[in-house]
C-alpha cells in the first residue's frame, strides 16, 4: 500500500488567536472548553495504490476537546462528488490513517466517526485568500496575515502538524458549517494554510 500526493491545506478553527494546539503540537489547550475545526485538502496531483486522485478536495470536520491530545475527536469526511467509488475507497483509507504517513497522525484521535458525505466541493486560491464550499454544509474563507509593509505572510514554523512544519497565520473572513448535527461559526477566528506534500 503506497499514497503520494500534493496541493494546498487551510484550516478554520475557533481559537481567538494563532491556534496554541498547533503551535505546541497539541500539548497546549485550545482558546475555548472545545475545539472545532475544518481541516480542507486540496489534491492537485497524486495517487493512492494506483489510483489517479488529482483535483479532488477532501475535508475533515473535527468537533475535539479544547486539550486536543487527549483524543476522542468526534470527526466527519467530506469527499468531492465528482469522484469516482474507487477514488472515494482510497481516499477515505489515507485519511482514516489506514494508509500510514502524515494523514495517519490524525488517527489515534479519533473517537467517534459521524458519517462521510460526497458533496460538491468548490475550493479556490487566490494569493492570500482561501475557500472552500462544500454543498449547502461549509461556507469557508480565510486570509492570510501579511507584514504591513512588505507583505510577507506570517507563519508558525518548526511545528509538528501533518500538513508540514510552516503555518501561515489568518483569519477567518467567514466561516458557517452546518454538517453532521454542528452548527459552527468561527467567522473572525483562527485559520492557517499551507502547502502540503505527502508519501507513504
Amino acid at each position: 500500500m503506497s499514497y503520494r500526493m500534493r496541493g494546498t491545506y487551510f484550516e478554520s478553527c475557533n481559537c481567538d488567536v494563532a491556534c496554541p494546539c498547533g503551535a505546541s503540537n497539541l500539548r497546549l489547550a485550545a482558546t475555548n472548553e472545545r475545539c472545532t475545526v475544518l481541516l480542507a485538502f486540496h489534491i492537485e496531483d497524486g495517487e493512492v495504490d494506483g489510483t489517479d486522485v488529482g483535483g479532488h478536495t477532501v475535508a475533515m470536520l473535527a468537533d475535539t476537546p479544547g486539550q486536543m491530545i487527549e483524543g476522542n475527536w468526534r470527526v466527519g469526511l467530506f469527499l468531492d462528488d465528482t469522484t469516482s467509488e474507487s477514488q472515494r475507497k482510497a481516499l477515505g483509507a489515507v485519511f482514516a490513517g489506514a494508509q500510514g504517513g502524515p494523514a495517519a497522525l490524525f488517527a489515534p484521535l479519533v473517537g467517534e466517526l459521524l458519517g462521510v458525505e460526497a458533496l460538491p466541493i468548490t475550493y479556490a486560491d487566490d494569493g492570500r485568500r482561501h475557500s472552500v464550499r462544500i454543498g449547502d454544509a461549509v461556507d469557508i474563507e480565510v486570509e492570510d496575515f501579511a507584514a504591513a509593509e512588505e507583505g510577507t505572510v506570517m507563519t508558525l514554523n518548526g511545528i509538528g502538524h501533518p500538513a508540514g512544519p510552516t503555518l501561515a497565520i489568518g483569519l477567518g473572513v467567514r466561516s458557517r458549517i452546518q454538517a453532521f448535527g454542528l452548527d459552527i461559526d468561527n467567522t473572525g477566528k483562527n485559520a492557517h494554510s499551507a502547502p502540503f506534500a505527502w508519501q507513504a
